[in-house]
């Protein structure tokens, strides 16, 4: 079943003005500021006249490099009006990773941030077409032209371009872990079906606390979620429990994405002077979800998707029964599913396989990888990667990345499941699994320990670590090969990336605790 969606963004937000008018849409708390529904629709009318006067032209790409601040999404949505197509650049971008954005996006055009224009100027001139620049900030002066005044003295009345719903409205780059990332050309529907989606979890009287950066889609979705539904949303400059607890009475919030960092947090299991009622969850710990509920007071339920989908799945508010149980529901109405073997064959019920996708909305491709593209589809469904099971209720369960299932004697173990059930541990803060060749099992597991703050490898030794894991998962997951770290090494995106810490050292098992043998 196909969602009903509007022409295109821009046609969205003036309906949203017309429906809603003076109530709040966007609080931006950093900024101490808040816009109704009429004034994000004047804003980002004002916004576009800037760009257009600017010469930014339908189908243009213009590369968006700001921190969290009511520019951010008054400019996606000018660009939405404009047709022309956004390229959100992670603001914590140095040279090397800018240079390469800039260069594969085919950007023409860049609006950025003051505090961010030391590391543009040192991309080399060559490797990249832009030629426009609009400056957000005081900072930076001498660079392109100021935005933000130029928006000022527009006209609220705009002449929209009017795309279409395959016209193409981001360039969203997916998290890169073993390489550089690749864009995924995602349309006006792709957003609007995304946007449409989780409006229907919505009432006009919730309030929405959105702690992502803005350049990735959380914000973005969860924007056009308010414009869909009437409810307001919060952002906040950067993601902390402390920010959290704050926001949540503050404004008052009563639903948001949830993590396991907040149940570090103090207090609230006798404040419930609070308006919490939903959460969303992603990759969250099984055996902290109840744990998670109760400390909280809400309903928290699982969602599954990607960048190249969108949503895939999700847990129905009313299934309380399977909280815990690791699912992350069934498919959402617009998708279809399929779990398929090597042969790409379905597999039958409670085997696993990969899970295949297709439905209204999906992205387009990979923008100047045809090959990637191609290998990504089969037919209409995209290839997710991800390893996937169904049981005899219809739920499916996500078992791991397909590139991350340790291969020991046959059996397969899911990294992904190992690492869950290592951050149960109270003294354990993070934890990354991989595989290491062994000459008589295939492979082995070997665990990498981030202990928790004021933990040491004496206070947590691995002995403890297998203990712990033999009561919670067979005896040939566990890991074999213990290792600490002070530190993992992150994409840009916050991503643990695994191949810089396999490569490290040439033998693995070295340096490590081994718990069939010695310390080697």
């Amino acid at each position: 079943m196909e969602l009903h969606v509007e022409k295109n963004i821009g046609r969205l937000v003036e309906l949203a003005a017309a429906r809603y008018g003076d109530k709040r849409c966007l609080t931006v708390d950093h900024e101490g500021i808040s816009y109704s529904f009429q004034e994000i629709n004047v804003r980002a009318n004002q916004f576009a006249n800037a760009l257009r006067k600017a010469g930014i032209q339908p189908g243009e790409h213009v590369a968006v490099m700001l921190p969290n601040c009511s520019a951010f999404p008054f400019t996606w949505l000018a660009l939405a009006k404009l047709g022309a197509v956004m390229v959100p650049v992670n603001n914590r971008y140095q040279v090397r990773d800018l240079e390469y954005i800039l260069g594969d996006s085919d950007a023409t055009a860049l609006v950025i941030h003051g505090d961010y224009t030391p590391a543009f100027e040192a991309v080399p001139r060559k490797s990249h077409r832009v030629e426009k620049v609009l400056r957000v900030s005081d900072t930076g002066e001498g660079i392109g032209e100021p935005l933000l005044e130029s928006a000022a003295q527009m006209p609220p009345e705009l002449t929209s371009a009017d795309p279409g719903l395959d016209d193409v409205m981001n360039l969203q780059y997916t998290s890169g872990t073993t390489g550089f990332p690749k864009a995924a050309i995602t349309t006006h529907e792709y957003w609007l079906v995304l946007g449409g989606f989780a409006a229907q979890m919505m009432t006009a009287n919730d309030v929405f606390l959105t702690m992502s950066p803005f350049y990735y889609m959380d914000p973005q979705w969860e924007l056009l979620m308010s414009l869909l539904s009437g409810c307001g949303i919060v952002l906040v400059d950067k993601i902390s429990p402390e920010a959290f607890a704050r926001c949540a009475r503050e404004y008052p919030v009563t639903c948001f994405w949830a993590w396991e960092e907040m149940l570090c947090l103090p207090g609230f299991e006798e404040d419930k002077d609070h308006h919490l009622r939903y959460a969303l969850l992603s990759a969250f710990p099984p055996a902290l979800h109840r744990e998670f509920e109760e400390r909280f007071h809400v309903v928290a339920r699982e969602v599954y998707g990607m960048t190249e989908i969108g949503a895939g799945t999700q847990m129905a508010y009313e299934d309380a029964h399977m909280v815990g149980s690791g699912s992350v529901g069934k498919p959402v109405a617009f998708r279809e599913l399929r779990i398929v073997g090597e042969d790409g064959k379905d597999v039958r019920q409670g085997e696993v396989g990969e899970l295949l996708v297709k439905g209204q909305g999906l992205f387009k491709g990979y923008h100047n990888k045809p090959e990637e593209t191609a290998k990504a589809f089969t037919g209409d469904y995209f290839r997710t990667g991800d390893l996937f099971r169904q049981d005899a209720a219809g739920y499916y369960y996500f078992v791991s990345r397909k590139k991350e299932m340790i291969r020991r004697l046959g059996d397969n173990i899911s990294a992904t499941e190992v690492e869950h059930v290592l951050m149960t541990h109270c003294k354990i803060v993070e934890a990354a699994v991989v595989p290491v060749p062994d000459k008589v099992r295939g492979e082995e597991v070997k665990a990498y320990i981030l202990p928790a703050p004021g933990e040491t490898p004496e206070t947590i030794p691995p002995q403890d670590i297998v203990a712990y894991c033999l009561e919670r998962i067979a005896k040939f997951k566990i890991p074999r090969y213990i290792e600490y770290v002070e530190t993992f090494p992150r994409s840009a995106s916050d991503k643990i990336q695994k191949n810089i810490l396999m490569g490290q050292k040439e033998d693995l098992t070295q340096g490590c605790y081994d718990r069939f043998g010695e310390h080697r």
